[in-house]
């Protein structure tokens, strides 16, 4: 759905982020053509000047994003991530339900932060920006399969995945894991691993779908906790596996606020 169809009519409850201003990272032509770090070759080995200078180029690609990111999810003292997969289609299943969530989710003043991207993340911001305006998308640059969905108004084009990541297990209040594939296994089991750490502090974790997720913890019981011993009895406790939407949202509102976020 073109966002230029559909113009809300609502009143966002999160100040600001109905702004028409995009937040985007400008890239020049001569960036735009780079290939991704990992596909560039050189035919010769760099001297220590020379790959010093490069090394010195990406540290400032790497702060621009970083900036940016920060600078659009200031917009939104409140958030919730949202990870899944780009291939659920309208009229899936949880395609609808992260849209159905996005909306609710806005209702109660929580901006929703997806990659940006289609499928469970064009969900998420659908239901953000029919219902608030706004649509939160920290998007990664491919040379395949993704490009921002045309519901995201404030987005951020990341070239390096873990600059992304790393916003994105920022600031959320909570998390909402759907059906995905490895992707959103590696997201899900960073913010996980996080947590399990304590590197940051307890958040809820929720995985959306029980058909789709009651075999990850058959497995991390069974074979991590039971078999090999590779996490501990409480490591089980850091997530949640719901499909009811009123008890997803009774998790989400009750949510603290991220400390990170205000120091």
């Amino acid at each position: 759905m073109n966002n230029e169809e559909h113009k809300p009519e609502h009143t966002c409850p999160i100040e600001g982020c109905g702004s028409d201003e995009k937040t985007r990272l400008e890239w020049s032509p001569e960036e735009a053509a780079k290939k991704p770090v990992g596909l560039q070759h050189y035919d010769k080995a760099h001297t220590t000047k020379e790959f010093l200078e490069m090394t010195e180029d990406r540290m400032v690609q790497i702060n621009k994003e970083l900036r940016e990111a920060f600078k659009t999810i200031a917009d939104f003292p409140k958030s919730v991530t949202f990870f899944g997969s780009a291939r659920l289609q309208p009229g899936t299943e949880f395609y609808e339900k992260a849209r159905s969530l996005g909306a609710k989710c806005c209702k109660e003043g929580f901006g929703v932060v997806t990659g940006g991207g289609p499928g469970i993340m064009e969900a998420g911001n659908l239901g953000t920006f029919e219902t608030c305006g706004s649509g939160i998308g920290f998007n990664i640059v491919l040379p395949f399969e993704q490009k921002a969905n045309p519901n995201v108004t404030h987005g951020v084009d990341f070239e390096y995945f873990f600059t992304r990541k790393f916003t994105m297990n920022f600031t959320g209040e909570a998390y909402l894991c759907f059906p995905g594939g490895f992707g959103t296994m590696d997201e899900f089991f960073e913010i996980l691993t996080l947590v399990q750490t304590k590197k940051v502090e307890k958040i809820p974790i929720i995985l959306v779908g029980k058909e789709f997720w009651q075999p990850i913890m058959d497995y991390s019981k069974d074979v991590l906790l039971d078999k090999f011993g590779t996490i501990s009895k409480e490591d089980l406790d850091l997530f949640v596996i719901l499909d009811d939407e009123d008890e997803i949202m009774e998790i989400v509102r009750n949510a603290p606020l991220r400390g990170e976020y205000y120091n």
